[in-house]
């Protein structure tokens, strides 16, 4: 029997898949198809004009003998994106039924991951039960402030596509994490074909999804003011998705670390620690759930950006026509694509990390050449020119080489992130300096790629090649989706592998697995940044033209206007206080989880000898309600400060806003994503690095744990507050966009109202989180272990 009991016992290696799971997805597998065929063949009648789409009241404008052109032009293109939106759904549920049929393991071994499914599904459903309270609310609201229902409709449509992607991600990954420790008993690559797998059933789900429902809500309302409903439905749960699951799954994180292995000189993801399955349950919450709501409001929000200024734009193509129909077709070519680049990965058994990012970079490129040769017809037969394709070349181009950058930041095969695990020599501080420092030196490149690429894109095609900039950036999402999403599933066969005591070679080669994933997961973040930057300019513009019909209206005095500057400078402050609410959330969740740990350290007798088990069941409750709670002053932030600040000064205050808030977030945000993740790595690079074990030591040094410092540092700035700023700043533009008429029409009195039900909020928020108690610094300090200089392990005098 194993030492530690409370894991289950040890079993021969049984092959074994969980039938009803195995049925369930076979089941959506059937669906997916025939909505796959179904929408194939309506898609066929609509091309060869056997059914008539019908045309709502813009197009009595046109003569009428155009007008049934014009509705097919505009209609025609969506029936197709939505046949191929179930492709890549019917394809994501094939791949995840090969998931759940894979090899699960030992007993012991699904025991464990048995642990970690119930604690993510758990939090996951208190999560979206809280998430009504904002969603029924938010639904009235918008329905009555635009006068439409159907916007309204849109709006709960969005946000339950949101939660479903993020619940498919997580329901596949707590499927694929003991699989993949499983897969790697026999080797790298079957490993690593298990995990990306999974990662790809989250990529395919969130542009299947995204085509398939904005294809549903245009062809049915054929307005694109019903989508802005949509996208603010899908940005409003992806950012509490994505602040809530960072703050889980950072809180656990943080203090498991400090704890088990600065304190009590453990091991990663040693069972004796309480706090491993709230860790491990953290990797499944924030970083695939969370992460897939955020990336499916990025990659909707860029489509619908584009949409808007192609059908308001008049400089486009009158009143929308191809121009709002081409975003979605080349979405569609985008996913193809993606179907063929999620197949190309693959490795060898002596793989370094090198070898594996070229992998990946490898099927990215390719993914990236194929959706342009499939671009370039579409261009053409929809009439446009070389300057809409270029711009959207612009695109596809800088969000490869804002990835390439941030792998250079971040990868410990590259001087900066080995910098950062050197300074250990002299302590955590200079950890902490160094890994600042590569972070703020890591803003330049990306930013001036993205600036490039947006004065390339205005001087093609105006604000219409910013916005299919965007879309071209995102276009193959279900490739840099997939390659972000499995490295949470390597973490957790990691943490799996360790604690079902499996073979020292099945941690080695989950591990490398698992940094690829740190490493890949900096460059999706650095992609949602470039990506947010597009689509926040591309949604302002949207804005602009609602806003001020008249395009001469819209010719704003920068330094005068007294109205823009004051919320030029608000914007810009604004996500430094989100940032502020979510890092103090992150530390005073943690706080609760340390003091737990320390408690059962203190008071189970044997457990550090691993003579008695562990409650681990106690930090999972800790870690979901700290969530739960401190995650709603963010989003009410986030949320109500559009409306705000529109209703009270004006629909130029808005632009100022925005504004502002496009310049720190495209710099905060990168300085976060890339820190966090090259601290993590040079965590990495000391406990598995050849150079490192031969020179100046390996895990349980005092140079590991100087990085153990830095990671536990960079781990809410890369999981928590960084990717959150990119929703933020689409939340604000979308909220904006969706109430453009309001803010147009603002009264002063408007605006003080707003203002009152944000403080009535904020006052509600702070009377719930009263009533739960949170451990005070002295309490904290009172479970330290004092050394013999009267510090503590941690450095707490």
């Amino acid at each position: 029997m194993s030492s530690y009991g409370a894991l289950g016992e040890e079993a021969e290696f049984q092959p074994v898949a969980a039938q009803g799971t195995s049925k369930m997805v076979l089941g959506l597998c059937g669906l997916t198809f025939l909505g796959f065929v179904g929408t194939s063949v309506f898609s066929v009648l609509v091309l060869t004009k056997s059914v008539d789409l019908g045309y709502n009241d813009r197009l009595d404008l046109f003569p009428p003998e155009e007008q049934a052109d014009r509705a097919f032009e505009r209609l025609a293109p969506y029936t197709v994106a939505m046949a191929i939106g179930f492709l890549a759904l019917f394809v994501s549920a094939y791949l995840a039924l090969k998931v759940v049929k894979a090899p699960a393991g030992s007993r012991k071994m699904q025991k464990i991951a048995h642990s970690i499914e119930t604690g993510a599904y758990a939090f996951l459903s208190r999560e979206y039960l809280a998430l009504t309270l904002f969603v029924i609310p938010a639904t009235i609201a918008v329905g009555a402030l635009t006068g439409n229902v159907a916007t309204g409709f849109a709006f709960v449509f969005g946000a339950a596509v949101s939660a479903a992607t993020g619940w498919c991600g997580m329901a596949t990954a707590v499927k694929a994490n003991v699989r993949t420790a499983a897969a790697a008993q026999r080797g790298l690559n079957p490993a690593l074909r298990v995990a990306f797998n999974s990662g790809s059933v989250m990529g395919l789900s969130v542009v299947g999804c995204g085509l398939v429902g904005l294809s549903v809500l245009f062809l049915i309302f054929d307005d694109h003011h019903v989508l802005h409903g949509f996208a603010f439905g899908g940005s409003g749960i992806a950012l509490f998705a994505r602040v809530g699951g960072g703050i889980y799954t950072k809180a656990a994180d943080v203090g498991t670390d400090l704890v088990g292995k600065v304190e009590a000189n453990l091991l990663e993801d040693d069972p004796r620690n309480p706090g491993v399955i709230a860790d491990n349950v953290g990797d499944n919450v924030g970083d695939v759930a969370g992460m897939g709501a955020d990336l499916f409001e990025s990659y909707c929000g860029s489509i619908i950006g584009a949409v808007s200024i192609g059908m308001t734009d008049s400089q486009v193509t009158g009143l929308g026509g191809l121009a709002a129909s081409l975003p979605i077709l080349v979405a569609a070519v985008g996913v193809l694509a993606s179907l063929i680049g999620t197949q190309l990965v693959r490795t060898k058994e002596s793989a370094t990390q090198g070898d594996l990012l070229r992998a990946i970079r490898n099927a990215t490129i390719i993914t990236a050449v194929i959706f342009l040769g499939g671009a370039i017809p579409v261009f053409r037969v929809l009439g446009f020119g070389w300057d809409s394709f270029g711009a959207m070349v612009l695109g596809l181009l800088a969000g490869i080489f804002i990835g390439l950058t941030t792998e250079y930041y971040t990868s410990f095969d590259f001087r900066p992130t080995q910098r950062i695990a050197e300074a250990g020599v002299t302590g955590p501080a200079t950890v902490v300096i160094e890994g600042f420092g590569v972070g703020l030196e890591s803003t330049a490149l990306p930013v001036i790629i993205a600036a490039s690429s947006i004065y390339g894109s205005l001087r093609l095609d105006g604000p219409y090649g910013v916005a299919m900039s965007a879309v071209g950036m995102l276009a193959t999402l279900g490739v840099t989706l997939s390659t972000d999403a499995y490295g949470p599933v390597a973490d957790n066969a990691g943490g799996i592998a360790e604690m079902a005591e499996l073979p020292p070679q099945v941690r080695e080669r989950t591990d490398a697995l698992d940094a690829l994933g740190n490493t890949t997961a900096a460059i999706g973040k650095g992609f949602a940044v470039g990506s947010a930057m597009l689509t926040a300019l591309a949604l302002l513009q949207s804005f602009m033209e609602e806003a001020w019909p008249n395009p001469e209206d819209r010719l704003l005095d920068v330094v005068n206007d007294e109205e823009l500057i004051p919320t030029l400078l608000l914007g810009g402050m604004l996500p430094c206080l989100f940032s502020a609410m979510t890092m103090l959330a992150v530390g005073k969740s943690a706080g609760a989880i340390i003091q737990e740990v320390r408690r059962q350290f203190r008071d189970i007798p044997g457990l550090l000898q691993g003579q008695a088990d562990a409650e681990y069941d106690k930090c999972v409750l800790i870690a979901t309600n700290a969530a739960l709670r401190e995650m709603m002053m963010p989003g009410a932030l986030a949320v109500m400060t559009p409306p705000c600040v529109g209703l009270l000064l004006g629909p130029k205050a808005i632009v100022g806003l925005l504004m502002g808030s496009v310049v720190t977030v495209s710099v905060l945000a990168l300085l976060m994503g890339n820190a966090g993740g090259a601290w993590d790595n040079a965590k990495k690079y000391v406990e598995g690095h050849p150079h490192t074990q031969q020179h100046l030591g390996g895990k349980g040094t005092s140079l590991h744990k100087a990085t153990i410092a830095g990671d536990t540092v960079g781990d809410p700035f890369k999981d928590t507050s960084g990717p959150s700023l990119d929703i933020l700043l689409k939340l604000m533009s979308v909220v904006s966009l969706v109430m453009v008429k309001p803010i147009r029409n603002h009264e002063w009195y408007q605006g003080v109202a707003a203002i009152g039900v944000l403080l009535l909020v904020v006052g509600i928020i702070q009377y719930l989180k009263s009533k739960y108690h949170m451990p005070s610094s002295r309490e904290l300090l009172a479970g330290v272990p004092q050394q013999d200089d009267g510090t503590s392990e941690i450095g707490i005098e």
